[in-house]
């Protein structure tokens, strides 16, 4: 492991005081032999030792807890998926109240949730400033340390993006503090959305001028593509739809990416790492038996509560709502494949619902939901894993080609250009075998684009994006899911531990 180093903690953001740490695993890049310590020497002139300290960044993905510190885990579901209309909490009525009041839009400054969430996000931060803090120093070849470099900048550009889609403005902290800083107001000053775009921009802008093509580099590693991908994805949360456009445009014209044949299997094992792959968390076993996303799998497993005594596969949490299954079309291949429907008793003792790994999960008297979240489902009887079910290598799909399409669709639409954005939601449908379009329109590219991104934890926040395209639109489609929209439920609130730790100095946001 890499030797531990220390400097004065922020406590109001959780900074961790350990040096990035690497994790040993046969999954490509994540192949990294443990070392007994290295120094500040050997990483400025060592590529290698300079690799593995980014790989540590990476590794920020496996260091959360389901139920604590989180970064794009289960507690990140509870934000994307069950506040949105596409889910509601699951499990039993009572039970996680965190989750219970963001799924009833009613949470405050007190919710775990939002508190973990933020302490998760500044750990990240935290482990990519201290990257980066020595990789400026790095005297071996230019463009090897500039790669590296970028690596983590798409990386803090990401942990950023998420911040302020959930938070609105936070802190930027964008170096590591001196220790005499450790109770600067600077850190506990909320920077405007639109500064913190401005910074997320300014990274991604450098990693894409810096990351090699997805042929030049380790699988799971950052590449231009993802970086491009994500830039386009900001500018289109900033309605520079000709910014979206160019950058999609350049990752659809490159050949390096295509829509996998297969919506059924894209989210198994043998999906992992396909054409489809921008940017995908990668996870595998490892002596540990930890390189995956604590619980991230289990808790939107199907759940008995009680009932019957059949071995369960989780905790029942983040069914899919019944808003999200009335908008598939009719043949959709989508809806099977991101729902996992229980069936209703029959009287039959042979009923039930078959997963694709051949388990059978007996009908509805028997299990405490009726829908669970397909997309995040692993077996653990077909697919490879090492028994520690907490843990099962699930990888998760943070950036794919069909969202560059989406993204290139909105934007041509808004430029003008509906036959380009005819022709790129045409070839979603046609993989999920619905009928093509004939006319397009921005309701049928976010129609679209809901059914494709379902429970992939990225609902709740295109929904205020959209909002702010044609205002009403939030508020319609949480009437349709049974609940009230407000105007501050565009963001979640900051937790009240963090503005008690600045001493007041963190504000919290409007409405709460």
């Amino acid at each position: 492991m890499i030797m531990k180093t220390s400097y004065k903690n922020l406590a109001f953001i959780a900074f961790t005081a350990a040096m990035v740490g690497t994790v040993s695993s046969c999954k490509d890049y994540l192949d990294v032999a443990p070392q007994a310590q290295i120094t500040e020497e050997q990483i400025i002139s060592d590529p290698n030792v300079a690799t593995n300290l980014v790989t540590g960044v990476y590794n920020i993905f496996f260091a959360g807890d389901a139920f604590g510190n989180d970064v794009r885990g289960f507690q990140y579901a509870v934000l994307g998926d069950i506040a949105s209309d596409d889910a509601d909490k699951g499990s039993s009525p009572n039970d996680y109240g965190d989750a219970l009041q963001l799924d009833n839009l009613t949470a405050n400054g007190n919710n775990g949730v939002v508190n973990n969430i933020w302490r998760g996000y500044y750990q990240a931060i935290a482990r990519s400033n201290q990257a980066l803090d020595k990789l400026q120093n790095a005297q071996f070849d230019e463009a090897a340390k500039n790669k590296l470099i970028g690596e983590v900048r798409f990386l803090r550009g990401m942990f950023y993006f998420n911040l302020v889609r959930i938070f609105g403005g936070v802190p930027l902290v964008n170096r590591v503090p001196a220790a005499s800083e450790a109770n600067s107001p600077e850190f506990s000053t909320k920077a405007t959305a639109e500064q913190v775009y401005e910074f997320i921009i300014s990274d991604l802008t450098f990693a894409v001028a810096n990351l090699p093509d997805k042929s030049g580099t380790d699988v799971g590693r950052a590449t231009k593509g993802a970086a491009q991908s994500l830039l386009a994805k900001v500018y289109l949360y900033n309605k520079n739809y000709q910014q979206a456009y160019d950058l999609s445009q350049a990752v659809i014209t490159s050949g390096a990416y295509g829509l996998y044949a297969d919506f059924t299997t894209l989210f198994r094992e043998t999906g992992n790492n396909s054409i489809e792959s921008i940017f995908e968390i990668q996870a595998g076993k490892n002596t540990a038996c930890n390189a995956a996303i604590d619980r991230f799998t289990i808790t939107q497993g199907p759940r008995a509560g009680g009932r019957y005594g059949w071995s369960d596969l989780g905790y029942g949490f983040n069914n899919p709502s019944e808003s999200l299954i009335n908008e598939f079309e009719a043949n959709d291949v989508r809806r099977n494949a991101t729902v996992i429907f229980i069936r209703p008793t029959t009287g039959n003792t042979s009923s039930g619902t078959v997963l694709y790994d051949g388990f059978r999960i007996p009908s509805q008297d028997s299990v405490q939901n009726e829908r669970y979240n397909y997309k995040a489902f692993y077996s653990r009887y077909s697919e490879s894993n090492c028994a520690n079910f907490d843990r099962l290598p699930k990888h998760v799909q943070v950036i794919r080609y069909a969202e560059v399409l989406l993204i290139h669709a909105e934007a041509a639409f808004q430029l003008g250009n509906a036959g380009a954005s005819l022709t790129d939601i045409n070839l979603i449908r046609e993989r999920a075998k619905v009928t093509p379009l004939t006319a397009i329109t921005l309701n049928a590219i976010w129609h679209e684009r809901r059914m494709e991104m379902a429970m992939e934890q990225d609902r709740f926040f295109d929904l205020v994006r959209q909002d702010a395209v044609q205002p009403g639109r939030a508020a319609a489609a949480f009437t349709a899911h049974g609940k009230t929209w407000n105007a501050r439920n565009k963001v979640f609130p900051i937790p009240q531990a963090q503005i008690d730790l600045s001493g007041g100095n963190l504000k919290q946001n409007e409405g709460y």
